[in-house]
């Protein structure tokens, strides 16, 4: 049976959404909720003991951990934008969203989306610049530029989400409501519009491809040359001292570009592309701080030496 919002004439304006979710079984919804309640609270804990580490160590505050804290508070907001509705939702007969707000969520995603993609580049940048340059590393990452690059990531993300946010909200929808994923995106918005949706697609070319390309441009460019210095090196240890600085980073470039390249580009029916959206815009959110913990050695001995001094703290004030 269509659900009663589906069933429009077509000069009827549409003022909400139906989000379908990934799957419309009861029980396989219980599941859904347990499962993702825990990867976002585990996302929230691990970016956040993230900006705890270089907040409350000064050893961090060097430009590497500088864009790190930047990463993990567009990777909390990532998930934030999408995460909170799934989980009412599945808790819900009510699956709808309003017109508004479905916007709101599409705006963050992508504004997240696009400042982490930036930011993945700036942060190949100072991989270059500490590998190529080591001498000039303290002019060319100055607290200056440092400051700059960061700036420049959220106002570049910011503005992209909000061209395409501008001309989303010019397009009408008067027919199907019924979105086929578990939050709104761009291309399912396209599909329900009953407008001319050419200028959007010019868009999202120009200017989502312009953000996407540039940082991936970027980062590939930043990686040949980081490649290069370091199969110059001539020691073994050298060599793997000089790769391990750049790991983490380049392990999280791959889960994001690889997962997001083969959702929006590569043929795939709904439900891949779905399960890609997951792991991209949820589970890779969740992954960044454990990677950058576990494979950092620096956030691992900040992260011990605030445990020890809370333990000794509380241990003192229990013995007053």
């Amino acid at each position: 049976m269509d659900h009663p919002l589906q069933i429009l004439q077509n000069d009827t304006a549409v003022t909400e959404f139906i989000l379908l979710g990934l799957s419309s079984n009861p029980e396989a919804q219980l599941i859904l909720f347990g499962l993702f309640l825990l990867i976002y609270l585990v996302a929230l804990f691990g970016n956040i003991l993230i900006l705890l580490a270089i907040s409350l160590d000064s050893k961090l505050h060097i430009p590497m951990y500088f864009f790190l804290g930047n990463l993990s508070v567009v990777d909390i907001g990532y998930t934030t934008s999408t995460v909170p509705k799934m989980l009412m939702n599945y808790l819900s007969q009510d699956k709808t969203i309003s017109l508004s707000g479905c916007f709101s969520q599409m705006y963050f995603f992508i504004s997240f989306g696009g400042i982490e993609c930036l930011l993945l580049g700036v942060m190949a940048y100072d991989r270059y610049a500490a590998i190529c340059h080591p001498l000039h590393y303290s002019v060319l990452m100055s607290h200056k530029v440092c400051a700059s690059l960061a700036a420049t990531a959220w106002f570049l993300g910011l503005a992209n989400s909000g061209v395409h946010s501008g001309l989303m909200s010019l397009l009408s929808f008067c027919q199907n409501n019924v979105i086929h994923h578990f939050f709104c995106d761009i291309p399912h918005l396209l599909q329900l519009s009953c407008s001319s949706t050419q200028v959007n697609h010019i868009a999202i070319f120009m200017v989502g491809g312009s953000v996407i390309i540039g940082s991936f441009l970027c980062t590939l460019v930043s990686y040949v040359y980081i490649m290069t210095s370091i199969l110059r090196i001539k020691t073994k240890e050298r060599r793997l001292k000089a790769f391990s600085t750049c790991s983490s980073h380049l392990i999280v470039v791959n889960i994001f570009y690889g997962t997001a390249i083969i959702t929006y580009i590569l043929p795939n029916s709904t439900s891949q592309k779905m399960v890609l959206s997951v792991f991209y815009g949820i589970i890779a959110t969740m992954l960044n701080p454990v990677i950058y913990s576990l494979r950092n050695r620096d956030v691992q001995n900040a992260l011990r030496k605030e445990w020890v001094g809370q333990i000794r703290r509380n241990c003192f004030s229990g013995l007053i």
